[in-house]
């Protein structure tokens, strides 16, 4: 299997042609109803009773049902939106967990090449090996639900921008002698940017309350 087909549409494990049914029948603007109000209505429910047990579950949602029951609620949001960023997040920590020693090789590239201050806003230890990534990126996760919404996407950006550098100089590693490789490494790279920079937009429209 190519990195390529690693990369973040991997999760959804639906056939795409299904998948593209479950909305051909749907009136847009009632998908896009319903993905603000399950978002706004999940969010607002845990973090005013943030249950330890409940908390716990919508971290580890995806490890027990994949990624389908998210991507039908939130995966054809604008990114910068309340569930635009929510399926990111689900998407990046599925990512790590999926492949957590290509993810610990490219945060520790990107943390050596970037030489900013990223790595500590997101908070992984030094050397963050694959566990390290694992708990950090549930840590983040956690953030949503029962702390600080905005730094939790700060962190998350963060930590995007790490693995992104990474990526981008694996990628450059690759080019001489296994192109197909450095450009799937490529491709990770932007896509973890505009991730980023979704994100850290996502967060700052929190905090002026005005993300819809």
């Amino acid at each position: 299997m190519s990195e390529e087909s690693r990369e973040f549409h991997k999760p959804v494990r639906r056939p795409a042609e299904l998948f593209d049914r479950l909305f051909a029948a749907e009136d847009p603007a009632e998908v896009s109803r319903i993905a603000h109000s399950t978002a706004h209505a999940l969010l607002s429910r845990v973090r005013s009773d943030p249950d330890g047990a409940i908390v716990d579950r919508l971290v580890t949602f995806t490890d027990e049902h994949g990624i389908d029951d998210i991507a039908e609620l939130w995966s054809r949001s604008p990114a910068k939106s309340l569930p635009g960023a929510l399926w990111r997040l689900y998407l990046l920590q599925l990512m790590i967990h999926d492949d957590p020693r290509t993810a610990a090789l490219l945060y520790e590239r990107g943390r050596t090449e970037l030489r900013s201050v990223d790595e500590v806003v997101a908070g992984a230890p030094s050397p963050a090996g694959p566990d390290e990534l694992v708990a950090l990126i549930d840590m983040i996760m956690r953030g949503l639900f029962e702390g600080d919404f905005a730094v939790a996407l700060d962190r998350a950006s963060a930590f995007c921008r790490v693995q992104a550098s990474g990526a981008t100089h694996v990628a450059d590693d690759y080019e001489a002698t296994e192109p197909e490789r450095a450009s799937a490494f490529t491709t990770r790279a932007l896509r973890l940017s505009d991730y980023a920079a979704d994100l850290a937009a996502c967060a700052a429209l929190w905090r002026r309350d005005a993300l819809s």
